[in-house]
């Protein structure tokens, strides 16, 4: 097989490594890559979003399978024109991916079919959503612009003037666009989050095993929200009577109720939920690989990812016998550029990827790199994903951060304590 891989992050760095070791497949493109791509395939320069000249790549250098990293390409359709041209894409039609581009949407699905999440109400004028505010009780609560606004459209809020505030941002200030045309305002849960990614075909659900990401910037969960600091998996918060209740009460009666209301779901569902002490709750859906959740889950993947991805493009995932995994967990540490996830400069060369890269048990992932005038540098705010496999977390951790500290270029940092909150 000859496989697109649509993206540029540590996400993409890691789909295009794993699937270029099946059998299967025979080359794999990266469009457009980073520094890290071009280890395992041949980089492109073509947008994630150019959509007419992926399509027209793909029909003419007959690639068999297209896989979509980031989500801006799902909801803006990138599937639905794929197979019009009668080209194979794993990912969700711009339809079904709502459930990751409108927040009101999905929290209206959760609604409608009885999968738990937090309470909620949805507003598209301020006055409107002031009042709400006004009149409901002293209580933290959630903020959210309804569209996609990489990651920054979520405000948690301790008090009523911050939540007003907020709501501002978003529908009267415009601060995020058309993504922010009306909001959602949710009472804010309480408990551990996880990350629960499956393989869907629209009818078939393989949910892989489960992740846990740190979002906040800093060590102990301080400082502004990312798109992800690090990640470890398995995530031991949740047990296999706990993934039991996920699967029944919130994967099977989404993927259910989309079919029925004729958006049927193929690709990754990736729910966010929080382990509350009734149960666990929906906070939200990605519909692709999370970032960094998908470098230490592909890591300890031993199943063939080629073969397991085509079948749910294609409709036979019911035939996979299963997946395979490494029983040693694994741990992602993001090493992001000075001043993330604020302003931040580019261009300082990275030394040590190769020392880094040699050690044993340790991969180390690519997201904001590229390779100019023969070295590589730092081109984003996320820059590196190090990851690595260890016979305990504990043991995970201290490789994963034996590799970060042979890295280093003019301002890269990372937290110092990911997978800490594994038991």
């Amino acid at each position: 097989m000859k496989i697109l891989v649509i993206g540029s992050g540590g996400r993409e760095h890691a789909l295009v490594w794993k699937l270029s070791q099946s059998p299967l497949v025979k080359k794999v493109y990266c469009a457009p890559g980073n520094a890290g791509t071009l280890e395992n395939g041949e980089n492109l320069a073509i947008a994630a979003d150019d959509v007419t000249r992926l399509v027209r790549f793909a029909r003419e250098n007959a690639i068999d399978l297209t896989v979509v990293g980031p989500e801006a390409p799902l909801v803006a359709g990138i599937v639905d024109e794929f197979r019009r041209q009668g080209l194979v894409i794993f990912g969700p039609t711009a339809a079904a991916a709502k459930l990751e581009g409108s927040k009101v949407f999905t929290k209206k699905l959760l609604r409608k079919a009885s999968i738990p999440t937090a309470d909620f109400a949805v507003f598209s004028r301020f006055p409107e959503a002031e009042r709400y505010i006004d009149e409901g009780d002293e209580q933290p609560l959630v903020v959210k612009a309804d569209g996609l606004a990489s990651g920054k459209g979520v405000f948690v809020c301790a008090t009523r003037a911050e939540a007003k505030a907020a709501v501002r941002t978003i529908l009267q200030e415009r601060s995020f666009g058309d993504a922010g045309s009306q909001v959602v305002i949710e009472e804010c849960l309480v408990g551990e989050e996880a990350s629960i990614l499956a393989i869907v075909d629209g009818d078939t659900i393989v949910p892989l095993e489960v992740a846990q990401d740190h979002k906040r910037a800093y060590d102990n969960d301080l400082g502004p929200n990312t798109g992800g600091m690090g990640a470890y998996c398995p995530a031991s918060v949740v047990t296999p009577e706990i993934m039991d209740e996920i699967v029944r009460r919130i994967l099977v009666p989404t993927v259910h109720t989309m079919k029925v209301d004729g958006c049927p779901f193929s690709g990754v569902l990736y729910a966010g939920v929080m382990l509350t002490t009734g149960g666990p709750r929906v906070l939200e859906f990605n519909v692709r690989f999370g970032d960094p959740e998908a470098q230490p889950v592909l890591m300890r993947l031993k199943t063939d990812l080629a073969d397991v991805l085509l079948k749910a493009a294609t409709g036979r995932l019911g035939e996979l016998e299963g997946l395979d995994w490494d029983p040693r967990p694994a741990v992602c540490v993001v090493m992001a550029s000075e001043g993330y996830p604020g302003d931040y400069k580019k261009g300082h060369p990275i030394y040590g990827l190769d020392e880094a890269d040699a050690l044993p048990d340790v991969k180390v992932f690519h997201a904001g790199t590229a390779l100019k005038n023969g070295e590589v540098q730092n081109t984003g705010g996320r820059v590196l994903g190090v990851t690595a496999l260890g016979n305990t977390i504990a043991e995970a951790k201290q490789n994963a951060y034996a590799a970060v500290d042979r890295i280093r270029w003019n301002g890269g940092w990372c937290r110092r304590d990911i997978s800490d909150r594994a038991k």
